[in-house]
């Protein structure tokens, strides 16, 4: 392992454990800190990450590790599909290592994530709000329809693997300063 993927490694091992203190914010946070990896492979130049896709799916065990840890404290249809939806994923990433096939994701979202933000939100700020199992499975079709566009971006049309996080924070800058 590089030098590079160890402070990345650890940057991103660090975030997850946000979410056990806080369930909803951590989530936030873990998920931002999950994308610092892209800035940080463009500011570093300590040896690089060898196979960036592989590298970025076993880091997000390790916040998936985390949400899976609070959502087992649940009770009801939320934990039962925070379940499901975390061995599901699961299974994603074991195809995707064995096909080596990024479109392999879209046929296993992680839905997990969105779900785990979702309920963390609604626990944090409608504390009173009664998860049914038809209420959930109604809350679970838009959840998963932003994840599926999330990851049809990334993995399936790949809009975002010609730019460097650093090169596109720094247009929008200009862009927002941009006096005329």
């Amino acid at each position: 392992m590089t030098t590079e993927e160890l402070i990345i490694a650890a940057v991103r091992v660090a975030g997850a454990l946000l979410v056990l203190r806080w369930a909803f914010a951590g989530s936030l946070l873990a998920i931002l800190i999950d994308f610092s990896d892209l800035f940080m492979m463009n500011l570093l130049n300590l040896g690089g990450v060898q196979n960036y896709q592989a590298f970025d799916k076993w880091l997000d065990l390790t916040y998936m590790a985390t949400f899976l840890w609070v959502a087992w404290r649940w009770q009801g249809s939320v934990r039962t599909i925070a379940v499901a939806l975390f061995a599901y994923r699961i299974l994603g990433v074991l195809a995707f290592e064995a096909l080596g096939s990024r479109e392999v994701l879209l046929a296993f979202p992680n839905v997990f994530e969105f779900w785990f933000v979702f309920v963390a939100g609604v626990y944090r700020f409608t504390p009173g709000y009664e998860f049914t199992m038809r209420r959930s499975l109604l809350w679970i079709v838009p959840v998963t329809l932003l994840k599926e566009f999330q990851e049809y971006a990334l993995h399936g049309a790949q809009w975002l693997d010609n730019y460097r996080a650093v090169d596109v924070v720094v247009d929008m800058w200009r862009w927002v300063t941009r006096s005329e």
